[in-house]
């Protein structure tokens, strides 16, 4: 795909927050009171096209259904059904088939109603825009829009394209979904420099974003997908996306070993036959029944529905996952990259601190709701009652000052820091609608840029009173007195001033939005509100962590999992929740999004420094690219999570994307893997846990599987060597393979997993399924399940001279007794013997009982005792035949008892976070 230009086309690459309003509307070929006319509009919309954002192509039905098949080890058993059916073994052959239909119809229905969930979530209402055409004001679709009109806005309003305002009064805008901004920022018409931050673009309206109040007009500059939020949707589209997931490239690694083991399992077979003397037609068979056998048909159907019910758990926790390997996808991540501003935090402002006079001291007051009173300071040297009777007075100036409304129940309307103020009153028992009504409101002097503050008369007993709250320097600036906490009136000296704007400073340092208050008696309503005022006290106001998020945090550490902040919000504001939060890593605290570059463009000492830290701020969604692709390329898997339009880029490149569906935008949830639909951070980790649980069922499943398929090997493979008759029958090897490789494998799957999953590090990207010490493990179950075998086929032949035929009927049953008790080896070592993961899956006991049942079957049903050459034991064969199969179990125990806290997943993983 070409690279995006970030410049506007129809400016001709100049960029309109650097022109003056009056050369940008003169550049578009438009009128500031009239607007363009209706042939401009029309030859414009021909040669621009419609103002709307391409969306994200849907998976087809037939690209869902195509990704179900496009797996190495289903094409694998797709080739060894064929061959089963020409060599007319049709049991096993449908047996296979069967396997294959119900994995491939359970994968595409799980996936397929994920992306009509899916689909369902995105819709969106179509928008319209008031915009100036002829110099009249018409309600026109948004999709209409062309470069060159003039719209008109008004608070509430949604920007429906990029704008360079040539009007603007008292116009704030939340911005907060494209650039982080936790707040909504103050907008003028006023030039800036070229190389002005996006976040900074005071002078701009950008596509997508809402005005939070005022009014005013801009000038279109762009549209559709020229817009920046266009830019960012392409950005989503280009970002090279993983074509596997590492499940996916784990299992193709395995399908690809387990092609060359078939092939080296019939030529050994079949050679080692030849040498013995056998007859080159029961060779053969028996050749192509173990190879068959080698093969996991249960894999896919396994791995499926345990991702499956991954899927399923986690729509009950409120997380839509797109497709299944997702999820475990999640339980490998070594980091998680989120998202501060309503990920981390609750994405609406709180008081954090106030700021106040004592005498000649300035104090400051830590603010915290929970707590009774809610207010504390370090060196306790006022009584509460002084205190809380000058906080009550603050805080009643700055809800009298205030557009915003916060009912008694539910959700406030207004300006995020207003709603602060009446949230922290409401705490000490005070509503906005009391207080107006025991002082009503005279007038009221909106905020505005030039003076930075905002004024309104109240009727105070006989006198009249002036609320006012602005930005701290300019209340400073405007206040001749101030308020001590003993109720004192006095002078502001110079000593005083700058102690006060020192303490700004500090609450600035700390990221938190400060707001001078301040108040004065007058005897009528003047027009000059900010003059002689008597200040009363700073109010620093956070957006602050959600209040489970430390808890998640630490057991995301627990797990061995990195959590790393990036923002587009101000580095200040980061580095105070970061230290909420205690993220700072190993290398700086905050690192500028100005300093990410390609992966390639770092000095070594630049690379580490990036990979330890743990909060970037000011980033822009191309240096979250980088900073994804930086990961990667150290080998972690990236997890992303995010809900602006900023976001999507990132969410697309990472392993993993996770979106919240709430108040996650569109371009956000389409270009994620994972959507929570209760925005709940805390879902993550249930996720993951759910991931790991997915893996390590898996990996039971195949090691069960391929150990009890190594021992059926072993048993025919050493009696041809040893030139005895063959211990087991080719049809004898593909019924046992039928009802091993379907039942306790498919309720290995499905297993809840142990508690401590999630007491161990992720596992490194490169570590396959099967590692070399689980394959040491495999051969050595396998060759206790042989040895077991074979040791009860001697017997019956040298000891109790037993017919041929008899012998056979023994050890097959030995054989698949052992394998049905092997389930139970397959706990997790350092867990109990009798209460495990195994035994307190239902599933495995309805496995070991179906289990039972088919092998009854076989000896007692003569239509199948015949084909498969059986004969019916006795009671004391039975007994020697279960006392045998429980051989392998209680060995496997007693080491496993024996070596308790040798569990192979922590054995097997060194690598742990940070």
């Amino acid at each position: 795909m070409k690279k995006k230009d970030t410049t506007y086309p129809t400016l001709d690459g100049t960029s309109p927050w650097k022109l003056e309003s009056t050369e940008t509307v003169k550049f578009l070929e438009s009128h500031s009171d009239e607007g363009l006319d209706s042939s401009q509009a029309r030859s414009r919309l021909q040669k621009y096209g419609p103002n709307r954002i391409e969306a994200a192509k849907q998976r087809s039905i037939q690209q869902i259904l195509t990704a179900q098949i496009k797996n190495l080890i289903v094409l694998l058993l797709a080739v060894a059904a064929g061959v089963s059916f020409i060599l007319g073994q049709f049991l096993e052959g449908i047996a296979i088939l069967v396997a294959l239909i119900i994995n491939v119809f359970i994968g595409f229905g799980t996936e397929l109603r994920a992306a009509r969930s899916m689909e369902a979530l995105q819709q969106m209402t179509r928008r319209h825009a008031k915009v100036l055409r002829q110099s009249e004001i018409r309600k026109i679709d948004a999709a209409k829009l062309v470069p060159g009109d003039i719209v008109v806005l008004e608070g509430g309003d949604i920007v429906p394209a990029d704008l360079r305002l040539i009007e603007a009064n008292r116009i704030k805008a939340d911005e907060s979904a494209l650039t982080g901004e936790s707040v909504p920022v103050d907008k003028d018409v006023a030039t800036l420099a070229e190389d002005t931050p996006l976040a900074e673009r005071n002078n701009m309206l950008f596509n997508g974003t809402a005005l939070t109040q005022g009014s005013g007009r801009g000038v279109v500059v762009a549209t559709g997908m020229s817009t920046q939020l266009g830019h960012i949707s392409q950005l989503a589209e280009g970002a090279q996306e993983e074509a596997l997931t590492p499940l996916e490239k784990r299992l193709n690694s395995l399908g690809q070993k387990l092609i060359w083991i078939t092939l080296g399992i019939a030529l050994l077979i079949g050679v080692t036959g030849v040498l013995a003397g056998k007859d080159l037609v029961m060779i053969f068979k028996t050749s192509v029944a173990l190879a068959v056998a080698a093969i996991p048909e249960g894999l896919p159907i396994v791995a499926t529905i345990a991702l499956a019910r991954g899927m399923w758990r986690m729509a009950q926790k409120n997380a839509l996952v797109n497709r299944l390997s997702a999820v475990e996808t999640l339980g490998s991540t070594s980091i998680i990259c989120a998202d501060k501003t309503g990920t981390l935090t609750e994405n609406k402002m709180t008081l954090s601190t106030l700021v106040l006079v004592d005498s000649q001291e300035v104090m400051h007051v830590r603010w915290d709701p929970e707590q009774a009173p809610p207010f504390s300071v370090e060196k306790d040297t006022k009584t509460d009652d002084s205190l809380n009777n000058h906080i009550k007075e603050t805080l009643i100036i700055g809800m009298l000052c205030s557009n915003a409304h916060l009912p008694k129940d539910g959700e406030g309307v207004g300006d995020p820091m207003e709603l602060a103020l009446l949230q922290a009153g409401k705490t000490l028992g005070l509503q906005r609608d009391d207080l107006l009504e025991a002082y009503p409101e005279k007038k009221e002097e909106a905020f505005s840029p030039e003076t930075k503050m905002m004024a309104t008369w109240h009727t105070w007993n006989q006198d009249k009173m002036v609320a006012v709250k602005g930005a701290p320097e300019a209340v400073l600036e405007s206040s001749s007195r101030l308020l001590t906490i003993e109720g004192q009136t006095r002078k502001l000296d110079k000593t005083l001033y700058e102690k006060l704007l020192q303490a700004n400073e500090t609450l600035a340092d700390q990221g938190l939005r400060v707001l001078g208050i301040a108040r004065r008696f007058t005897d009528a309503v003047q027009k000059d509100p900010y003059s002689s005022l008597t200040f009363m006290g700073f109010v620093g106001l956070l957006d602050p962590p959600r209040k489970n998020i430390r808890k998640v945090i630490d057991n995301l550490k627990q797990a061995g999992v990195r959590l790393v902040m990036v923002t587009g919000d101000h580095p200040g504001t980061a580095s105070a929740i970061a230290q909420k939060l205690d993220l700072p890593g190993d290398g700086e605290a905050v690192i500028h999004g100005d300093i990410l570059k390609s992966t390639q463009d770092y000095t070594s000492e630049e690379r580490h420094n990036l990979l330890k830290s743990s909060v970037f701020a000011r980033i822009s969604p191309e240096q979250k690219l980088n900073l994804v692709a930086l990961f990667q390329a150290d080998g972690s898997v990236v997890a992303m999570t995010g809900d602006g339009v900023n976001d999507a880029p990132a969410l697309t490149k990472a392993d993993i994307g996770v979106a919240m569906g709430g108040r996650g935008t569109q371009v956000a949830r389409e270009a994620a893997d994972i959507v929570l639909k209760d925005d709940n951070f805390a879902t993550i980790a249930l996720a993951m846990e759910q991931g790991r649980v997915i893996f390590s069922n898996i990996r039971k499943f195949i090691v069960f599987l391929l150990s009890g398929n190594v021992g059926a090997i072993l048993i025919v493979g050493l009696a041809m060597l040893f030139g005895s008759i063959l211990p087991l029958l080719p049809l004898q090897i593909l019924y046992l393979n039928m009802i091993s490789d379907v039942f306790p494998a498919l309720a290995l799957g499905v297993g809840k997993g142990e508690p401590s999953v999630m007491d161990r590090p992720p596992r490194p990207s490169s570590e396959p399924v099967v590692t070399r010490a689980l394959w040491m493990t495999i051969f050595g179950y396998g060759l206790l399940i042989a040895g077991t075998a074979l040791t009860g086929f001697w017997i019956s032949l040298e000891k109790m001279s037993l017919s041929g035929e008899r012998a056979v009927t023994i050890t097959f049953l030995i054989l698949a007794f052992t394998r049905t008790w092997h389930v139970f080896n397959m706990r997790d070592a350092g867990s109990g013997v009798i209460v495990n993961d195994v035994t307190r899956n239902l599933f495995v006991w309805g496995a070991v009982v179906l289990s039972i049942v088919l092998l009854i079957f076989a000896v007692y049903f003569p239509p199948l005792s015949q084909v498969l050459t059986m004969v019916v034991p006795t009671p004391f064969q039975w007994l020697f035949i279960l006392g045998m199969s429980l051989v392998p179990l209680v060995v496997v125990q007693i080491i496993k008892q024996m070596a308790p806290h040798k569990n192979s997943d922590t054995l097997l993983r060194k690598r742990y976070v940070q």
